[in-house]
């Protein structure tokens, strides 16, 4: 029998690979939730359900028998703040609370979040039993994913919940508003690339088929969990612009600003490897597929 999963944020980078992967795998019944005009067409093994978590909905909405929820929807207008405060609110954290008390009533095995490494919040290499606690400087997005880390936690002992915490996720296409495109767009067209010191930060990003396949490890975990989702190179945002300017066939370009030290952002990879999967894409060869 096929085992009902509720995604959420279907029509995004990690979420359309994620259907993607489970089709291909098989054994899964598949629900998407968003707006109708977001979720792409997929075959009569994949339902869409159509919700607003930023407007009224219901969960009698959402299907009964369910085997997990696996929650990546995030709001399209996280940066506009104050303007849409409360919008990405109600998208990021209430829908993550209703979702999983939900999933509590209803008896459901796994509820699965997408969290991002931005919630540690300050400079270094991260486990994920550092608390660094959120502070302004995190801004409003991050607030709400951590707001929403902080809820989940009161249900660990109740479900299964898995807190995935994503580091710069990349991969074809991604909205291009996000790092790495931007970055690729700046070497194409020949524009600098700020950086930080001479070097700028050091980040370790994740290809989207690494992040795919490490939340379907999580469909077998028991027990909850906070997990770092990362990729296998740690890069200085010098080195990826001279990666992509490789793939590209291009000079990449900087500016370097000295007055501003660098704030590092790397997860460490110990939990993921012993618990998901171990990281293989390397950024040279993730970019590929993007350019």
């Amino acid at each position: 029998m096929n085992k009902k999963i509720l995604i959420t944020g279907g029509s995004g980078l990690v979420g359309s690979d994620l259907v993607s992967a489970l089709l291909e795998k098989g054994g899964y019944e598949l629900f998407l939730v968003g707006r109708n005009e977001t979720l792409p067409e997929y075959n009569d093994k994949v339902k869409k359900i159509k919700i607003d978590f930023a407007a009224d909905w219901n969960e009698s909405e959402l299907p009964p028998d369910l085997y997990a929820i696996i929650h990546l929807s995030q709001a399209e207008n996280f940066r506009d703040f104050p303007g849409k405060a409360k919008e990405v609110f109600y998208i990021n954290t209430l829908s993550t609370l209703r979702l999983v008390d939900h999933a509590t009533k209803s008896k459901i095995n796994h509820f699965i979040f997408a969290s991002s490494g931005g919630v540690y919040g300050t400079d270094g290499m991260f486990r994920e039993d550092d608390r660094g606690g959120y502070t302004k400087e995190m801004g409003f997005y991050l607030g709400t994913k951590y707001c929403s880390e902080v809820l989940l936690e009161n249900y660990f002992d109740l479900l299964n919940v898995i807190i995935l915490r994503f580091f710069f996720v990349y991969g074809k296409g991604q909205n291009q508003s996000m790092l790495i495109p931007r970055l690729i767009s700046r070497v194409k067209d020949g524009e600098s690339i700020t950086l930080q010191g001479q070097s700028g930060m050091k980040i370790n990003p994740v290809h989207v088929s690494d992040a795919t396949k490490a939340i379907i490890a999580s469909l077998n975990l028991q027990g909850s969990h906070k997990l770092n989702v990362a990729g296998p190179e740690v890069l200085s945002l010098r080195e990826i612009g001279e990666k992509i300017g490789t793939a590209v066939g291009r000079i990449p370009q900087f500016s370097i600003d000295e007055t501003i030290v660098p704030k590092n952002l790397i997860g460490d990879l110990s939990k993921m490897k012993e618990l998901l999967i171990n990281p293989s894409i390397k950024f040279e060869d993730g970019i590929k597929t993007m350019i």
